[in-house]
């Protein structure tokens, strides 16, 4: 795994660096196969803030701590991290254990699809555009937005790419 770090207004140390890495290093229990963690360090007046950003099988997953001490706030960033890999793990083992069970896959059994569908919910979709949608998306934690693009004044879908970049489905003219 890689271990992107780099500094705002302060020196990354060889010491800092080392506490960054060796912390980080704990998450990689729960996913092998990642590939790079970035890490931007900065300090704004008294605040010292950890920014760290992991790509995951399409996802993104992002913590964000500050408080006084920079080791402290590697600290808390890296339990943050931990809870929220943990939990996505545990969700992707339960979607594992039960969509490959023949009485989930209705397209192999003849039962109806309707049956799967749980749930119906109702949104506003508001004029913006691309950029908007995206930092939308992203402060939702959602891997997609539906969302009217104010050029084009359609209904388009914005969605995270398992590269890890963004796509953009729009209807045909």
């Amino acid at each position: 795994m890689n271990i992107n770090v780099r500094g705002k207004h302060i020196d990354v140390t060889p010491a800092l660096r080392e506490h960054v890495e060796k912390r980080l290093g704990r998450v990689t229990r729960f996913f092998e196969n990642l590939k790079e963690v970035n890490v931007v360090l900065k300090v704004e007046k008294e605040r010292h803030i950890i920014e760290v950003t992991i790509p995951i099988n399409g996802m993104t997953l992002r913590g964000e701590e500050a408080s006084t001490d920079m080791y402290a706030s590697i600290d808390m960033v890296v339990d943050k991290l931990e809870k929220q890999l943990s939990k996505h793990k545990e969700k992707l083992k339960a979607y594992r254990s039960t969509a490959f069970k023949d009485e989930l896959i209705p397209a192999y059994n003849g039962v109806n699809t309707e049956e799967r569908l749980v749930r119906t919910k109702q949104f506003t979709v508001k004029p913006m555009e691309v950029e908007e949608a995206i930092l939308q998306m992203n402060l939702l934690g959602h891997d997609f937005f539906v969302f009217t693009n104010a050029d084009t004044e359609k209904v388009n879908v914005l969605y995270c790419r398992k590269d890890g970049d963004y796509g953009l489905l729009e209807p045909a003219r």
